[in-house]
This record gives C-alpha cells, structure tokens and sequence, in this order.
C-alpha cells in the first residue's frame, strides 16, 4: 500500500478463509444461519476499520501541515515516528512478538526504513512548507504509478499489458491535470510538489527492495513493521539533530497534531491495515490508497481554508483511475472456459477438415 503512513512490510500474507467469502469457504450452501449472522458481523466490522483508516490517513497531511507550523520538518518526521513506534512496541509487547536477531535482517531492515519511512515522511513534511496539504495528497496518490513502472523494470513475474500501459498513461495525465501543464506549471511551487512526487516514488522502490530481500524471512508482518519502525526512529534521532534546533517554546496545537499524527496515523493506523489484511486480503486493502486523497482533499478545504481550482479534484479523479488500472490483473482462465474454448477450436478444426 501506498498511503503517507507507516507501510507495513509487504511480506506475503495468505488470503485467509473466512465465512464471508464464498470461494474459500468448503460447504458453503451449507453454512448455517448463525454462521451467515456472523459473517455479516465481521464484514461489517472490517468495514468500519477500513473507513477509520482511510479518515486516519486522509488526515495525515492536514496533521503534518499543522505540525509543520510550529516545529521543523525533521522534528515532526521523529515526532511521528517515534510515537508510532511507541504504539507498535506496546502491541509487541502484549502478543509476546520477538523482534528480529540475524544482523543481516536488520541490515536489510535499515534500507528498508530509509526509503518507506524515515526518506518518504521527511520529504512529505519539508513538502508541505510550500506546498497544500491537498496537492501533496494527491502527489501520495502516485505511488501505484511509479510502482508499475519499477515493478516492470524490476520484477520478471509483473508483465505489461495494455490495460495497464494505459492506466500508466491515464495516470500521468491526471498528474499534468493537477500541476497545470498547459498553463506552464504558472501556478506551481516546483520545489515541494517535486519532493512530494520523490516521496510517492520512495514506497515503491522500498516495496520492491523489502520483496527481494525479507519475504520468506520467517518473521511475522507485525514483527519485521515493528522493527522497521524502530529503526526509523533511530535514524531520525541521529539526523534530526545535525539540522534543526531546539525550539525556544513548545507550541501545543503543533504538538498534539504530532502526536496524533504519529500514534493514530502510524502506529493504530498500520495495526488496523495489519487486520484488515489478515482478515479480507491485501487486494482489498490496498483500495484504501483510493479514498487517501479524497479525504485530504476534503480536510484541507474544510479545515484548514486551503484554496481548490477545479485542475485539483479533476486531475485527481483521472490519477485514481489510472492507478486503478495499472493495478488490475487479467481474470483466470477456469477450467470449464478453458474445456469450451478446446472444444470451439475441435469442433472449427473438424469442419475444416471435412470443407464445411
């Protein structure tokens, strides 16, 4: 997923077999009444998270613009870091989760929280100086593009189609719509969007690294995320102070959206997607990177009076679609359309034969 919060560590996680999906569940005309009354439960259950993580990280960026106000770009990025390690140590903590040993892990781990956290929150906070709330966003929005175009460089298994050639080129389009191209990018603050947009290609090329190097690691998905976190932090412990000052007072307001930021939108915000993944599936999950600009949008007008031309929402919309495509994936071929289409072609292959 590619959202401003805490990605988890993109390690496969088994789709598991729930009552609510009919194609993993054996017996299922069978199933009980009971059983249906509960499955309706955790669909609606799972639901609700979905709409409290969605809310959760469309706010992100209004929360990092307030805590821009009173506290440097660097502090804000520990500040978010260090309270969502804090959330995400405390649930270890509680499940018994042992944190990684082998030196090569954690090395590996490193990288991995240089380009999903530490780089990515960094760039998003200096952004957002400059730049809307609403325009970085949408910048974030990009990542399934960029995501497309690595994976086609990076991974032999991800083959183009032209499905998702166009979704990458329907995408690129929307990103011009939103900058104003045809106005000669007038209006546009190059400096922040640039480092938004190097933010969004940041998750992607970490997605990529983390699936080369720690899938298969034998360490749980809250496990590696929680070590990852941590190193984050400590990196962000090391640089922050080589650029910023102490500030002579404590801006409360700042603060709290800092803290906020940091425990509900990535420490409680990736518990909730870690759930929500065990529960209906990373596919389903991933939808929630659709509904992040939206609601940054819609924050950013309401609450913090930022400014809207029609190029934004429109230019948004098209971004969300052609990220919708490149994320498609060809149907597979069930056996009794496969049985059909031998039979068309034995059939056409008689006829052939006999000059009819």
């Amino acid at each position: 997923m590619s959202t401003s919060a805490a990605p988890s560590v993109p390690t496969s996680v088994p789709e598991p077999t729930t009552p609510s999906d009919p194609h993993t569940t054996p017996g299922t005309h069978a199933v009980s009444t009971a059983s249906r009354e509960s499955a309706g439960r955790r669909a609606l259950d799972w639901r609700i998270r979905f709409a409290a993580l969605s809310l959760i990280w469309g706010f992100s960026f209004l929360l990092i613009k307030v805590g821009t106000d009173g506290y440097a770009p660097f502090q804000v990025t520990f500040g978010r870091l260090f309270f969502g390690t804090a959330v995400v140590a405390a649930v270890l903590v509680v499940k018994r989760e042992r944190l990684p040993r082998s030196a090569r892990t954690w090395a590996h781990l490193s990288v991995a929280a240089l380009l999903l956290n530490a780089l990515p929150f960094s760039l998003f906070a200096y952004a957002e100086l400059t730049i809307p709330s609403t325009l970085a966003g949408i910048c974030n929005a990009t990542s399934p593009l960029w995501g497309m175009v690595l994976s086609l460089a990076a991974l032999s298994e991800d083959r183009p189609t032209r499905r998702r050639v166009a979704g990458l080129a329907l995408g690129f389009v929307g990103v011009l719509t939103v900058l104003g191209a045809w106005q000669g990018f007038s209006d546009l603050e190059p400096r922040g969007t640039a480092m938004a947009l190097l933010a969004s290609l940041s998750y992607p090329i970490g997605w990529i690294y983390v699936r080369r190097t720690l899938a298969g690691s034998g360490h749980s998905n809250l496990s590696l995320s929680g070590a990852q976190l941590l190193v984050a932090t400590l990196e962000l412990a090391v640089v922050t102070p080589l650029f910023t000052s102490m500030p002579s007072h404590i801006p409360m307001v700042p603060l709290l959206a800092i803290v906020a930021l940091g425990a509900l939108g990535t420490g409680i915000a990736f518990l909730i997607q870690y759930g929500i993944v065990a529960e209906v599936g990373p596919t389903t999950a991933q939808m929630v990177t659709y509904f992040v600009p939206v609601i940054a949008t819609a924050a950013g007008v309401a609450v913090l009076g930022e400014s809207l031309t029609w190029t934004t929402p429109v230019g948004a919309v098209v971004i969300l679609a052609g990220a919708a495509l490149t994320q498609s994936r060809p149907r597979a071929r069930t056996p009794q359309g496969t049985r059909a289409r031998q039979g068309t072609r034995a059939r056409q292959g008689t006829r052939a034969r006999q000059g009819t």
